[in-house]
């Protein structure tokens, strides 16, 4: 498998940056969607493994469901979409390194986090709701109980899980820039991503699928969720900007670096 240093990785994320950045709206807006909706399946895909597992398997369950879950970032950055969460490391070491101006990232920020959220509404309500992959038993229990966890976080709780999941998912986005072949960047996604979910880390792009799809089932409600996404984003933010973006950016590409 090709490999690229930590130093070239650094350098990709840059050129990457710089790419997302300069994503039309309309581009920004169908990818964004598709990115929402790839990890709302890759959530799907947990719950509907994990659902019907004996209580007496414990955290063997969530194991298992971790293991599926990188479905989702796999499809996303083999076939094509944007992430908030990804975005969120790209683009501040863009602009870290002079090549992207903060509007651009803002910009970038709206307009992904909107059609994220789109997607993911898409795969909840017409996957989860209408044809009732979340809402039949035991389904529907793993749903609510699920999106109960998210919700019964405190603030900062939220915001602290959300910093260690967004270290994950953009140390997972990184390494795949490291590789130039397919079956590397499954490797490098795989790992990261399985671990944020059987720790129980908490996903802002994931959470749009979940606490839906629980509020269409009849439980929750959308100032609930508010609540959720405002603690969960801030924190995938500095997770992905400052734990991986400024720090790799500082450690590799700073000027003068010694």
């Amino acid at each position: 498998m090709a490999f690229r240093s930590p130093q070239q990785i650094a350098e990709t994320a840059v050129e990457a940056g710089v790419k997302k950045a300069s994503l039309s709206l309309t581009n920004m807006l169908v990818l964004g969607f598709l990115g929402g909706a790839y990890i709302s399946l890759g959530y799907l895909l947990y719950i509907r493994v994990t659902a019907g597992m004996p209580a007496e398997w414990g955290t063997l369950t969530q194991l298992f469901g971790a293991a599926v879950f990188p479905l989702g970032l796999i499809l996303l950055v083999i076939a094509g979409g944007e992430l908030l969460t990804g975005n969120m490391m790209a683009l501040p070491i863009a602009a870290l390194n002079k090549k992207v101006a903060i509007s651009k990232v803002l910009i970038n920020w709206f307009w992904i986090t909107i059609a994220n959220f789109i997607g993911a509404l898409f795969v909840a309500y017409f996957f989860g709701h209408i044809v009732g992959l979340t809402e039949i038993e035991p389904f529907l229990h793993k749903t609510v109980a699920t999106a109960e966890a998210k919700l019964d976080s405190s603030f900062i709780q939220s915001l602290v899980s959300a910093i260690g999941c967004n270290w994950l998912v953009a140390l997972a986005v990184w390494m795949s820039y490291g590789s130039e072949d397919i079956g590397g960047k499954i490797l490098a996604i795989w790992f990261p991503i399985m671990g944020f979910v059987a720790i129980g880390f908490q996903h802002v792009v994931a959470n749009m699928f979940i606490i839906p799809a629980a509020i269409f089932a009849g439980h929750f409600t959308w100032i609930d969720y508010l609540g959720n996404f405002v603690p969960v984003f801030i924190g995938n933010a500095i997770g992905g900007a400052i734990f991986v973006g400024f720090i790799y950016w500082f450690s590799y590409l700073r000027p003068n670096n010694n």
